[in-house]
């Protein structure tokens, strides 16, 4: 039976993700990424950190390169070109008015449709959420407004970047209220991203394997929605 409807967004040409680290967008995201770059949609990522102190038996100066170099992989593997990499400090981030500037300024320049985050619910699915992920959240929808509003950051005005309102916000992993319909191979290039994150996933240890993880996120959508596979996202209109 179905619960949820599948989520038009055949008006939609650009699209933004923003999320807090390296492998954040590749938990279920990547393959809607991966069924919109297909259909010849603009995406791009902007990450708020590098998740330096992500590795606890490596430095953040060793860590913070390798997880650049892997999330371009990932980034590869479901079409995206346009990666951006913030240097905010990762576990530490904060929705100051710093962050949501940056934020702006991306909106501003990318000029999207529709931005991405992951849930930024203090309690979900799998236990409490990542600091950094709820600050990701809670600043990007202050941007979002910011971003359309000519009379905040004012400067970026003046450097030319007009004031932008993106339409849709895209919440993945809370409680859903559409999905995004998905194919196998969609699906496959999901499991793929994130598996291109090896060194990171090799030193959690008890991670559960991307080729099982993926499928099950996408099989349970679909059965929400009434397809095969999809992406259980929260659409919210700004």
């Amino acid at each position: 039976m179905t619960e949820i409807p599948l989520f038009d967004d055949s008006d939609i040409n650009r699209v933004l993700c923003v999320v807090a680290h390296p492998d954040d967008m590749e938990y279920g995201g990547s393959a809607a990424v991966s069924k919109w770059t297909d259909e010849g949609k603009e995406v791009a990522y902007l990450l708020l950190t590098l998740e330096e102190a992500g590795i606890r038996d490596m430095s953040p100066e060793e860590v913070a390169p390798l997880r650049a170099e892997e999330q371009r992989r990932a980034c590869n593997i479901v079409g995206v070109d346009d990666l951006e990499i913030l240097d905010f400090p990762d576990g530490l981030l904060e929705p100051t008015h710093e962050l949501r500037r940056a934020i702006a300024r991306k909106i501003r320049e990318f000029r999207p449709n529709a931005v991405v985050v992951t849930t930024f619910d203090l309690q979900v699915q799998w236990g409490l959420n990542h600091v950094d992920h709820r600050h990701a959240g809670v600043a990007t929808v202050d941007a979002i407004r910011d971003a359309d509003n000519p009379w905040v950051f004012t400067d970026l005005k003046d450097e030319g970047l007009e004031a932008w309102k993106a339409d849709r916000l895209l919440i993945n992993g809370a409680q859903p209220t559409h999905a995004v319909a998905l194919t196998a191979e969609h699906v496959n290039r999901g499991v793929r991203s994130l598996e291109a994150h090896k060194v990171y996933l090799d030193a959690l240890g008890d991670h559960p394997a991307p080729k099982d993880m993926i499928p099950s996120i996408a099989t349970s959508g679909g059965e929400l929605a009434g397809v095969d596979y999809a992406l259980p996202i929260t659409v919210v209109e700004m």
